[in-house]
């Protein structure tokens, strides 16, 4: 399938071959068809699998086609409530990619900054709304939102949500919403409570499920070492300096351990960037910004802050601390392999975090590759092999210690290389 099968209006199917989108990504080709004839949709599927492109075209198409030439003030006819500033920026970025033919316009609000601009953009009239819950809350009671007009809406990443204790405002902000409207349901997983939720916001629904362990195992060459927690920071700093020119996400499980890995980089004399929620807006936007302009190659960042990351060229992901909720992982490791790219993931495991790791592999029906012996390894830290499980080790296992030392350890890992194979990524939609 091809996007001009699709029969997308061609304004939108011009500005999606602008951006050099030809196939759509499996969750495109099973949700668009879905959304064009009008029907609800629950969509599973994590971030990077091309969920925005998923659900803006088809929202631009109606938009477009119903438009016919009306005059008037803008009204919003479309909301997206996303859960964090990054993740609703960059939506606003995709709209406005997807929709720069049609004449549509779109504006993001969020929290964390004087809502001024906000109010004022609202006041000039938009046809689609992106926003946070919190800040789409406030300026809903203070009368500058009205949902009167609203054809279409978007609830993305609900789980996310949930976890950070968004659930009771999304319930007051569908409450406002009119009954007669297109809703859509995205989340990478789907507990109790997501499944509550989703009946409240959809009607008549079509489902499509997009497994995490596809994902996983196709595109991303992953990698595990065995390491104490005390020499951690050491092995983070051995592996950036084998690829300095390379551009790394480093996953921390808190926020006051992505500073003190920011610290830990300094004092090595490599430069780092964290973003968090205790990080201003303003703060968090200027390294963001840095690390996608490819002026800083190092961003040390949290869960929930790293939604809405999107950079096409990231040669490697290494999860610092592994999550202690398994479907975590898959999130982290596909910030590097978006949609149809191929990427590096590779993770640090001390001997408390094993249970998490064995959690993982079998989420992902698979045994995440351990690599081979490095110069920071502790006695405490050795895998505990059993006659049951033994560990797949590399083919080049035997090479002695000091070896090992001169080489990152991973025979896939190619740095520079894996830029090329980013490149070819034009070739589908991307979230």
């Amino acid at each position: 399938m091809t996007f001009k099968d699709l029969e997308l209006a061609e304004p939108i199917l011009k500005a999606v071959e602008a951006e050099g989108y030809t196939n759509p990504t499996p969750i495109q080709a099973q949700a668009i068809p879905i959304l064009l004839r009008g029907k609800d949709l629950l969509g599973v599927a994590q971030t990077g699998t091309g969920k925005t492109a998923a659900f803006g075209i088809p929202i631009l198409h109606h938009l477009y086609t119903a438009k016919n030439g009306s005059q008037g003030k803008r009204r919003i006819k479309a909301l997206v409530v996303t859960p964090t500033r990054e993740l609703a920026i960059q939506i606003g970025e995709s709209f406005t990619a997807y929709g720069k033919f049609t004449g549509l316009i779109n504006t993001v609000i969020f929290g964390g900054v004087k809502q001024g601009k906000q109010v004022q953009a609202l006041r000039n009239g938009v046809d689609i709304l992106i926003a946070t819950p919190g800040r789409l809350l406030d300026l809903m009671n203070q009368g500058f939102i009205s949902f009167r007009d609203l054809e279409f809406a978007v609830l993305d990443e609900a789980d996310q949500m949930l976890d950070m204790g968004f659930i009771h405002d999304i319930k007051k902000i569908i409450a406002k919403l009119p009954p007669k409207r297109q809703s859509l349901f995205f989340s990478a997983t789907m507990p109790n409570d997501i499944v509550t939720l989703s009946k409240k916001l959809l009607g008549d629904f079509e489902r499509v499920t997009i497994k995490p362990e596809q994902a996983t195992a196709e595109k991303v060459e992953q990698g595990v070492f065995f390491v104490s927690k005390k020499n951690k920071p050491k092995l983070l700093v051995h592996l950036l300096e084998e690829k300095p020119s390379d551009s790394v996400l480093v996953f921390s499980r808190t926020k006051h351990g992505a500073n003190k890995i920011v610290k830990k980089l300094d004092q090595a004399g490599i430069r780092s960037a964290a973003i968090h929620g205790n990080k201003s807006q303003t703060a968090r936007q200027k390294a963001l910004g840095a690390f996608k302009d490819g002026k800083l190659k190092v961003l040390i960042a949290t869960d929930i802050a790293a939604r809405g990351i999107d950079v096409e060229e990231l040669s490697l992901v290494i999860n610092y601390d592994l999550p202690n909720v398994s479907e975590t992982y898959v999130h982290r490791i596909g910030r590097t392999g978006r949609a149809s790219a191929s990427g590096i993931a590779l993770s640090f495991c001390d001997k408390e975090e094993r249970p998490y790791l064995r959690d993982i592999e079998k989420l992902i029906k698979q045994e995440v590759p351990r690599m081979p012996e490095h110069q920071f390894v502790d006695d405490d830290t050795e895998e505990e092999d059993t006659p049951q499980q033994q560990p797949r080790r590399p083919q080049n296992h035997n090479r002695s210690r000091n070896q090992n030392r001169n080489s990152s350890g991973n025979p896939n890992y190619k740095g520079g290389n894996n830029r090329n194979r980013n490149s070819r990524n034009k070739s589908r939609g991307r979230d």
